[in-house]
């Protein structure tokens, strides 16, 4: 099946780095999956007021109040139907924040076909949708910018409850790394979350069976 980052990006999608574009494209078929390990150079948060906020999102793997340096980095990327039969990639990031704490942040990637847009779906039971609105800058690197979000059963977010999300993503041809930067910003409170860093990717064979139960959601969304 066609990956659906290929999918969404379209003709844009062979101005991305070859790397990246290898990736952004399993699908299940060529690879099932992608592995990668790191180190996020530096793993911030906004305000101490809203570090009781973030901690709610632990308890369904969105975001975490944790801050640091040099923090040890893995993301889980399997393709993948889903109960709906839909093709998706999961994107779970797992933080060593200390030596007792690890922190998730999970997240599961439908292609819409209707809407033409990434559907992203945020944490172990995608209580919340996220459209992505997908680039290509002129080094190569991927661009992602969050859009419309959506409680389940598609109820829309008010503004002042969003995460506006930007990441860029790259690879550095010099060291055989991918680079890897994301902010996360609320129009009212100003930036919330966010990490940088880098990391190197092992992939999985399609002949690989099956994808990880630990990496898909406990519950899934029927809306895209």
């Amino acid at each position: 099946m066609t990956s659906v980052f290929q999918r969404a990006l379209g003709a844009n999608f062979g101005r991305l780095h070859p790397q990246l574009q290898r990736r952004f494209g399993v699908d299940g078929d060529t690879d099932l999956g992608c592995v990668g390990t790191g180190i996020m150079d530096r793993v911030w948060r906004g305000p101490a007021f809203i570090a009781p906020f973030l901690r709610l999102g632990t308890l369904r793997h969105i975001l975490f109040p944790e801050t640091g340096v040099g923090i040890p980095f893995t993301i889980e990327n399997y393709a993948y139907a889903d109960s709906y039969r839909r093709p998706t990639l999961t994107f779970v990031r797992t933080f060593q924040v200390s030596t007792h704490c690890r922190r998730r942040f999970d997240a599961t990637m439908v292609y819409s076909p209707q809407r033409q847009v990434l559907v992203d779906y945020l944490g172990t039971h995608q209580h919340l949708a996220v459209d992505l609105h997908l680039g290509v800058d002129a080094t190569g690197a991927l661009t992602i910018r969050s859009g419309a979000q959506r409680f389940r059963g598609g109820v829309p977010c008010p503004a002042a409850l969003t995460g506006q999300a930007h990441l860029r993503e790259w690879y550095d041809d010099r060291h055989g790394r991918f680079g890897i930067e994301v902010r996360v910003s609320n129009p009212l409170v100003g930036p919330l979350f966010g990490y940088s860093g880098s990391f190197t990717v092992q992939y999985v064979r399609s002949d690989r069976a099956p994808v990880p139960a630990a990496v898909r959601p406990l519950r899934e969304n029927p809306r895209d």
